[in-house]
């Protein structure tokens, strides 16, 4: 029992999910239209709805990526350096 497996273009796979997105028929009723199974119309439209963003990305550096190892030292040296400057106004009285 095993037959081959379909391979779907990209364009194919956008159609579909968008169609899923929109709610232009349920999962059953696309997946009878595109001749896909059910539960792949779903999983298409999830990705995409899990995607999208990445649309709208333009591969600058922004709050997606994660601090390197100096960043973090910075921001550690900065939060010392606003707890001793909270300590001195407590101490002076301001």
């Amino acid at each position: 029992m095993g037959g081959i497996r379909r391979r779907f273009s990209a364009s194919f796979k956008a159609k579909v999910a968008l169609a899923a997105a929109r709610g232009e028929g349920t999962a059953s009723e696309l997946a009878c239209r595109y001749g896909v199974h059910p539960t792949q119309v779903a999983q298409w439209r999830r990705q995409l709805e899990e995607g999208a963003w990445s649309l709208f990305s333009d591969g600058r550096k922004g709050v997606e990526q994660e601090p390197t190892a100096r960043e973090e030292e910075l921001f550690a040296a900065l939060s010392r350096v606003e707890a001793e400057l909270e300590w001195l106004k407590k101490k002076a009285g301001l």
